[in-house]
């Protein structure tokens, strides 16, 4: 069963950029898409990036887009996720999440089969 263990969250302030690290276990770390999603204390879990197996394809929420980053080393079994521009609304406890597919696509919870623990990422303002 795989394992993914998240790293690089902590307190920021607005405007600044942090690193997340999610490092998976197993040998089949690049069949499959990738995928990070956030909460909120007292909000659903939602959707932020996900990248396809080979990370030629990316997928991006709305709120995020030309701030975050997606990206990934098959050779270090690990997806990262670049913030840049960070806002008080990011945060939350970020996960990432091995996907059911190999492409990005799908957004809902219920495609993701393999969660970390998460990381707290707080934005001051």
């Amino acid at each position: 069963q795989v394992q993914l263990v998240e790293s690089g969250g902590g307190l920021v302030q607005a405007g600044g950029s942090l690193r997340l690290s999610c490092a998976a276990s197993g040998r089949t770390f690049s069949t499959y898409a990738m995928g990070w999603f956030r909460q909120a204390p007292g909000k659903e879990r939602e959707f932020v990036a996900a990248i396809s197996n080979s990370g030629g394809t990316t997928n991006y929420v709305d709120s995020v887009k030309g701030r975050f980053t997606i990206s990934r080393d098959n050779a270090k079994n690990t997806v990262y996720l670049q913030m840049n521009s960070l806002k008080p609304d990011d945060t939350a406890v970020y996960y990432c999440a091995r996907s059911v597919y190999s492409g990005p696509y799908s957004t809902r919870t219920n495609a993701y089969d393999a969660w970390g623990q998460g990381t707290q990422v707080t934005v001051s303002s």
